[in-house]
């Protein structure tokens, strides 16, 4: 099972994911987050990021989350990060998914 790891920024409330690539960045989308294939690497950048968020109190609530990828799209496995990637589900014309 894929795995990515999400968080509040407190700035805004903005769902934000952990960006691929070295540095801790963060990114707004669920398609440019990175993906952990691996538990252990996982919980490192997890581990990694939970410091930088309460060092830097930039985000809350940093957290990894089970995602598949199917048809080419990342699809979070429980409907909670589902919800936080795309956004309002009684107005789809907000949030994330508008936009896509």
């Amino acid at each position: 099972m894929l795995k990515a790891i999400t968080a509040n920024r407190l700035r805004d409330g903005e769902v934000i994911f952990l960006a691929p690539g070295p540095g801790l960045g963060w990114v707004e989308r669920l398609d440019d987050a990175a993906l952990f294939e691996d538990a252990a690497a996982a919980d490192t950048a997890l581990a990694a990021a939970k410091a930088q968020a309460e060092g830097e109190q930039f985000a809350v609530d940093v957290y990894a989350f089970d995602l598949r990828v199917t048809d080419g799209q990342r699809v979070p496995v429980k409907t909670r990060e589902r919800i936080r990637a795309l956004g309002p589900t009684v107005r789809i014309d907000l949030g994330k998914q508008a936009a896509a």
